[in-house]
């Protein structure tokens, strides 16, 4: 009996945290490791992850979406900068380099934010698909962050509210990324049966 184990496709993914004053030193960014800590226990996946902290500056931004895309990033998620505020751009500057917007993604993290605070109607955060990478803007903070990607469980664990991550993995699939692989006890990805691939 052989002992070789194939291990999941490697994947590439850009995180991004979008702030004034974290990125100027003012307080210490808790949106990058937020990122990294929830998609180390939701993926499979070997996961070389790109940082990026940055300015709420609108061509910034966009740059730094392109620069991630264009490194092979098949996934990037911004948190940061989705609310009415001034400063707010994350919205404009994703959508500014979007080929496709995808917007069931921002629609859901509204429903999902809902169920804790009136106020999620204020978010504004977008997701769309730049060449064969998937980008979505996210909440600012770490719970809220968990929440969106997770969803909502019951208290004896069945889902409640599904997080959007559940659909990420089959999105990836159909714009020609590479295969990803969920720990279901933090997010059981889903896909049409068709486009499961064989256990191996």
């Amino acid at each position: 009996m052989s002992n070789t184990t194939i291990t999941a496709d490697p994947v590439r993914i850009g995180i991004v945290s979008i702030s004034d004053r974290a990125s100027s030193g003012v307080y210490e960014d808790k949106g990058l490791p937020a990122l990294q800590d929830w998609l180390t226990r939701a993926l499979q996946n070997p996961i070389t992850f790109e940082p990026r902290l940055i300015p709420d500056e609108t061509e910034r931004i966009s740059a730094t979406l392109i620069e991630l895309v264009d490194a092979g990033c098949s996934l990037v998620l911004t948190t940061g900068g989705t609310g009415p505020a001034l400063r707010d751009v994350t919205p404009e500057a994703t959508l500014a380099v979007a080929h496709k917007e995808m917007p069931g993604f921002g629609e859901q993290m509204r429903q999902i934010g809902l169920a804790f605070v009136p106020t999620a109607i204020l978010s504004r955060q977008v997701a769309v698909v730049r060449d064969k990478s998937l980008i979505i803007n996210l909440p600012g903070q770490p719970k809220a962050i968990a929440e969106t990607l997770e969803g909502l469980k019951n208290a004896d664990g069945t889902q409640r509210v599904n997080g959007i991550f559940a659909a990420v993995p089959y999105c990836i699939d159909l714009i020609g990324g590479p295969y990803l692989e969920t720990h279901d006890a933090v997010c059981k990805a889903f896909r049409p049966k068709s486009a499961v691939r064989p256990a191996r």
